[in-house]
Formats: structure tokens, sequence, C-alpha cells
């Protein structure tokens, strides 16, 4: 089957596609021409699931207004074209009707394919396929000499390709990509698994990443939350074609708290694979509750184009711009907050020592579980791939801790103690932390942890003339 009918009509509509691509390049190109050699290169952009602050920045942003779209979709190769800017909301849009999916789709609509790959990202299909670089077959980079560079795991630049996930657009910006899809059912079968012991969760988890089953059912995805020592669950999914009832947690219902149940057998529910997808959205995970939209009596009457992550990130930059909530907090006689939004991964082993070490020291709950590990198809486009600026060990099993709130602050605390206390938990045990929010690591130990000589290599080959921003003043300088 082709997506665009007969080959003839199928070619014209690639052809087209790419055409629209090249005028939005070409655009792209215009704009970075334009930007002052001694101002900072960023992109002009409406949305971000960013949470670093940073200076302002008078200069124009880079027009990516043309890198928004699908390109085109293969169904038969199972691959698909897409521009850098593209929401993963569009991409599964375009790519289900055919019944295939990104190998992984990260939990919120708004995040761009470009920014997941350079900016990594994970979710329930991460402990089978990886996270969304590895499915990248090539892409298209302007990079910091302002040249496009096509990158691929083997060739002339493949340090770049290799290079690129963690570099934050401190290397360069993805113009295109070349990704793998697959295939997928219309429906997803879920078993709630609750714990009561975190050790019991941990090697379970591991059991099942090994296995990839559990008491006798197949698992193709496999996510956790944890609510407090005594209470925690995994959530395995199943993709299934066989029709029945789907529950929608788009409306009344909130999936974090359906999940919650007290037997000892497995609690079941069903999604279709587009709800599935989005499960996470609707409510941002759990953190709709800061804004009372998980009040029955609010959410009655809260719009529902509204119940999505990105309009609840609108809301929180507001606060940002503002300070609305410690204000309030103000007023109630309460200190200030210290924000504490992470994910870091650490290895399963060690998973249950750093929730036990976080539910004591963070008073943050729930907190989100995902396993994951390099994708390995038994292939020699696979098999022992590093990427050097986030260096997990391949064949080894890792977990994906994400925490997203507030803490007070206490009187003559240093700035960021809380995440600085998480940051020197995450390396003892041998982990690592994603940068998208606020890092508080020394120059010299942000090296040994994201690339090094490596990096510092990268940017004198693809940003000679120090057009962007390097990664330690982007990450951890707020520049």
């Amino acid at each position: 089957m082709s997506l665009f009918g007969n080959a003839g009509q199928g070619s014209a509509v690639r052809e087209s596609g790419f055409a629209a691509h090249q005028a939005g390049v070409d655009r792209l190109l215009a704009s970075y021409r334009a930007i002052p050699d001694d101002a900072n290169v960023r992109l002009a952009k409406k949305t971000s699931n960013l949470f670093r602050a940073r200076a302002a920045n008078p200069a124009p942003g880079l027009d990516v207004s043309g890198l928004t779209k699908v390109i085109t979709v293969d169904p038969v190769a199972k691959t698909a074209d897409v521009a850098g800017m593209t929401t993963y909301e569009e991409l599964v849009a375009a790519t289900l009707p055919y019944n295939l999916a990104p190998l992984v789709v990260p939990q919120l609509k708004t995040i761009t394919l470009g920014g997941a790959v350079t900016g990594l990202g994970i979710e329930s299909t991460s402990f089978r396929n990886g996270l969304p670089h590895e499915s990248v077959l090539e892409m298209d980079v302007l990079t910091g000499s302002g040249e496009i560079i096509t990158t691929a795991p083997n060739g002339p630049e493949a340090d770049l390709f290799r290079g690129f996930p963690n570099s934050y657009g401190t290397l360069g910006y993805t113009v295109r990509l070349k990704i793998a899809l697959e295939s997928v059912q219309p429906y997803v079968a879920l078993r709630h698994v609750r714990f009561h012991d975190l050790r019991a969760l941990e090697s379970t988890l591991a059991e099942i990443v090994a296995e990839g089953s559990y008491d006798g059912e197949h698992v193709d995805y496999l996510d956790g939350v944890v609510f407090t020592a005594d209470e925690s669950y995994l959530t395995l999914g199943r993709q299934t074609d066989e029709p029945g009832p789907v529950s929608d947690y788009t409306g009344m219902d909130v999936f974090y708290r359906s999940i919650q149940h007290d037997s000892t057998t497995p609690k079941r529910d069903r999604l279709t694979i587009h709800d599935y997808l989005w499960r996470w959205d609707t409510d941002w995970f759990w953190c709709s509750r800061a804004f009372g939209t998980q009040n029955p009596k609010i959410r009655r009457f809260w719009p529902k184009r509204y119940r999505r992550s990105s309009f609840y990130w609108k809301l929180i930059a507001l606060d940002h711009k503002y300070n609305i909530a410690n204000r309030l907090e103000a007023r109630k006689g309460n200190p200030p907050q210290e924000r504490v939004v992470q994910d870091i991964e650490v290895p399963v082993e060690r998973t249950a020592d750093f929730v036990e070490w976080f539910l004591r020291e963070i008073p943050i709950e729930p907190i989100w579980l995902c396993p994951l590990r390099l994708r390995d198809t038994g292939g020699p486009e696979t098999s022992g791939r590093t990427w050097p600026l986030y260096p997990l060990e391949p064949k080894r099993t890792y977990v994906n801790v994400g925490f997203w709130s507030a803490v007070p602050t206490t009187s003559g605390q240093q700035e960021g103690a809380a995440n600085r206390a998480i940051e020197r938990t995450v390396t003892d045990f041998d982990g690592h932390k994603s940068l998208y929010s606020d890092s508080y690591y020394e120059q010299s130990e942000f090296a040994a942890l994201y690339g090094g000589n490596t990096y510092t290599e990268l940017k004198k080959r693809y940003d000679p003339d120090q057009r962007l921003l390097d990664l330690y003043s982007k990450a951890v300088q707020r520049k």
C-alpha cells in the first residue's frame, strides 16, 4: 500500500513535500545570515519544553516556520522524512493512519523531533527501542559554520551524527531527519502491577526488560509511578487488535489516578494506541493539579482544548515571568520555592537506592520511572554504538526517574541546594542527568560527564567561529 495512492501520484506528492521543505530551508538560511556575528543564535519558535532560565536575547531568532511538517512517509520501508521542528503530535498524526509510529514517542505533544534528538527523549518503548536519536537513519544539520551537512551513522561526518544527541543546539540545528518507524496495533492492553517494596519493583522491572514479558504475557510498553515507598506501580502495555471497550482520560478521569489500586492482582485497562501515546499529555503527567484541573468542579468547566501540556507550560511561563507562586507563598508567610524539574538515569540496580534517597530528602511525589537500554538490533548498525555526550553503556539497563515540582528553600541556603544534592547523588550512583532544566555543575565535572574532549573537537570542526553557545554556557550558565 502506498501512502499517496499510485506510484506516479506518490512521486508527485513527495516532490511537492520536498519542494515546500526546501523553501523553508531557504528562509532558515536567510535568517541565519541576518543574525549579527556577536549575537546569540536561537530558534524563533512558539513552543518550548525547556525549563532552564536564560538571558534575554535582543537578536532575531532563526526562522524555522517552514520546518514544521512531515515531508513524506514511506509505509513500505517504514520510514519518514520529517522537518526538524515538527512536533510529535503532527508526526504521530501522519503515521498512525498507516498503523505506524515512531520507535519512541516522548510523552508531550509539542516536543519536536529535532528537540528530542538534540536534547534526548524517552518513553515506555525505550527498554526495547532506546532513545529517539537511535532511530535516526540520517539527518541534515545546520551547523555553526552556516552550512547544512547531511550526516549518517557511516560517512565523513559520522562524528557529528554520534555527537549531536545531547548537544542542545550547540553544534547546530536539525533541518531534516529520516527516521525508522514500527508497526503498531490499534489498541494497548494495560496491566498496573502494585508493589509495596521498592526492591521488589526494581527486580521485577529488570526481569521484564530482560525477558520482554511478565507472568506469561508479552510486554511492548513499560513504565512506572512511585507514590510512596510503600505504594509504587509498573504499567505494562501490550499491543492488540482485539476489539472491545476503551477508557478515556481526556475527560473527567485522570490517567495516573487510574493506576492506583489495593489488590495484589494487576488492574487491567485498555486504550486506543492514540490515547495511549498521549496518556500523559492531558494532565502533563500529574502537574495539572497545580492549576486545580484535577478538581472535578474545575475540570468540568475547564475547556478540553486546554487540557494539554502546551497550555500548562504557558501558565508556568507566566509564573516564571511574574514570580506569581513565590508572591503567593510570601503572603502566607512561606519562603520562596526552589524549582526541581529534572529527569535522571541511574543503572537499574541502583533504582531503589536512588528512589529511597529521593523520598527521604526531596519532598516531591509522585515520581515517574521509565527503563531504557541503548538500542541493539543485533546487527552492525547498532551493536556497540555509543553517544559520547550522554555516555550510557551498551547492553546495560538504566531507569529514568522523573520529578517535576518545587521545594521550599531555607534561609542562607546555597542557590539550587536541592538540585545540587540530586546531581551529586546521581553521579555517586553512576548515573546521568538530562540538561533541559537547571544545572549547577562545576565546569570540570560537567566536561567529564558530557563529552569532554570529544565535544571540544566537535565544536572546533562544526562551529569554528563559535557562532553557537557551548554546552556549559547554555546548560549551566544560562546564557
